[in-house]
């Protein structure tokens, strides 16, 4: 197993897919009465957030906690960060208390590496700037593997905002490693020229949602990061939603099996539509559930499931 999860690109398909049935297995966890395991008894994890957040924070609080381990939640408001202390000499600061695994995010691209450096304990990267979300990318991996299941040969259409998204890019490498297609789909200003054949060959661009939905097992619609955005990239949020939201009848242009994903949180009536959003062929919620199963995973094996 790896030592640390910063990039989609560190997951070969081995370990990916172990990262995937460790993950099922979790799963049967929250069906219990007492849903915790003993395995990190002892260990220490940091959730370091410099950028808001909710689901991700909590989700990697509840993981490790189901699995025992003593969780310190550290945010940047109202911390020594926001009087001026370096990422390093936080991470000094967290390797003196004894942290074993430290996860991050931050608005900077590249944090969680450079954190790498300083730490003994394992760093997952939670999202850093618009680069990657490698724990995202393995949930919606699961999630698409329990609904259809399977990975190699499906047809994933990643469609939106794909210039500012980290999911995007962290469910390209991975997608690709596990054998699925994927399209990018959205406006020419917001597919960079990057992301597809030198990121992950095999990957396509469309800027034809219409033509690319009738031909995909999964259409995973981005939010749309308005807040990351200093140009005008489309004229208006009703003529975006006219060409790349997906609205009921979009998605009846889906294959029968096919499904909606979405890694939230969503611009309702914006990318996506209350009726898709809560329509059986949605899994955003989920995509919720999944995640701690997930990232209980990760933390298990990062931390218990080899023996540094």
């Amino acid at each position: 197993m790896i030592r640390h999860l910063l990039s989609g690109a560190d997951l070969g398909a081995a370990t990916a897919t172990e990262i995937l049935d460790t993950a099922a297995e979790m799963a049967t966890v929250a069906g219990r009465e007492v849903k915790k395991l003993p395995a990190l008894r002892g260990r220490t994890v940091v959730n370091l957030f410099y950028e808001d957040s909710t689901r991700t924070r909590i989700s990697f609080e509840a993981a490790a906690k189901r699995l025992s381990a003593d969780v310190i939640n550290f945010s940047a408001k109202g911390s020594s960060v926001a009087k001026g202390e370096s990422l390093k000499d936080t991470a000094l600061t967290l390797q003196a208390m004894g942290a074993d695994a430290v996860v991050v995010r931050h608005p900077a691209s590249g944090a969680p590496h450079r954190l790498a450096n300083w730490v003994d304990g394992s760093v997952v990267n939670a999202g850093d700037g618009t680069h990657e979300h490698p724990t995202q990318a393995l949930l919606d991996a699961y999630t698409m593997r329990s609904r259809l299941g399977r990975l190699d040969g499906l047809h994933v259409a990643i469609v939106g905002d794909v210039l500012h998204s980290r999911v995007a890019r962290s469910n390209v490498l991975l997608l690709s490693t596990l054998g699925a297609k994927v399209t990018l789909v959205g406006p020419p200003t917001l597919i960079p020229v990057d992301i597809s054949p030198a990121l992950a060959p095999g990957t396509d661009v469309s800027y034809d949602l219409d033509a690319v939905l009738p031909g995909v097992d999964v259409v995973m619609m981005l939010r749309v990061q308005r807040e990351r955005m200093n140009d005008s990239y489309f004229p208006s949020a009703r003529e975006y939603a006219r060409r790349y939201g997906l609205d009921g009848p979009r998605m009846r242009r889906l294959p029968g099996h096919a499904i909606v994903m979405h890694p939230g949180p969503m611009n309702r009536g914006m990318e996506i539509t209350p009726e898709v959003a809560d329509s059986p062929r949605s899994t955003i919620v989920e995509q919720v559930a999944n995640g701690v199963s997930v990232r209980m995973a990760v933390l298990y094996l990062l931390l218990g499931g080899n023996n540094r």
